[in-house]
């Protein structure tokens, strides 16, 4: 129990990490690698709403900025 929860606050980490440095997320192709990149997504996402709200709204949001890029 002990190393999932290190694991997924690892995976967290590493979201947030990637969101911040826009860095491409990587993907592990096991079964605890998939919670770690839902853990991850939970930290990029999180961290790029953060970001987000720091700027003031200002900031366009990477989720943002690709529903733009596809219309």
């Amino acid at each position: 129990m002990l190393k999932t929860v290190i694991a997924l606050l690892l995976g967290l980490s590493i979201g947030v990490f990637c969101r911040w440095f826009d860095v491409p997320v990587p993907s592990p192709p096991k079964l605890i690698g998939a919670l770690l990149v839902v853990a991850m997504t939970v930290g990029y996402i999180t961290t790029d709403k953060l970001l987000a709200a720091k700027a003031g709204g200002a900031r366009t949001t990477a989720s943002q900025a690709q529903s733009q890029a596809r219309n």
